[in-house]
């Protein structure tokens, strides 16, 4: 029974005219609406965030599809023919063709050498430059 008597005691008890329990009632549905309005923030920061992938998401199909396009233009035979006509090049001669198992005693031609690194010299100066250039360095040398 002590605890019937407690419990009406913090029933009863007042504030300033005011009960504990409406006190403590007032500041937990304060709390509920301050967590609900988190939620309902972080909610909308995550449905930006969605919105904003999805974009993305659209943004590279499409891009995907555009390169798709372009792969498929890039090797029509009709280009690829007229491009190895530009270059010189064209089928292989019947004669050039081996088999298979003829393939390890084809001699393949040496690597060409490495060509040798152009010298370069320095651009001839006229006398009166050497002369000026001389003079300065020993003037620079007797200081």
């Amino acid at each position: 029974m002590t605890g019937v008597l407690v419990l009406k005691r913090v029933f009863d008890a007042r504030v300033r005219g005011i009960r504990w329990v409406e006190i403590i009632g007032a500041v937990l549905v304060a709390v509920m609406v301050l967590s609900v309005y988190v939620a309902k923030a972080a909610a909308a920061r995550e449905s930006a965030r969605i919105g904003e992938l999805e974009r993305e998401i659209a943004e590279n199909r499409q891009r995907v599809r555009l390169l798709r396009a372009e792969i498929s233009r890039l090797e029509q035979p009709g280009r690829l023919e007229a491009l190895s006509r530009a270059a010189g090049l064209g089928p292989v001669d019947v004669r050039r063709q081996t088999k298979e198992a003829e393939i390890g005693t084809i001699v393949t031609a040496p690597a060409p050498a490495p060509k040798p690194a152009p010298v370069v010299t320095p651009a001839p100066t006229s006398p009166a430059a050497e002369a000026a250039a001389v003079a300065a360095a020993v003037a620079g040398g007797q200081r």
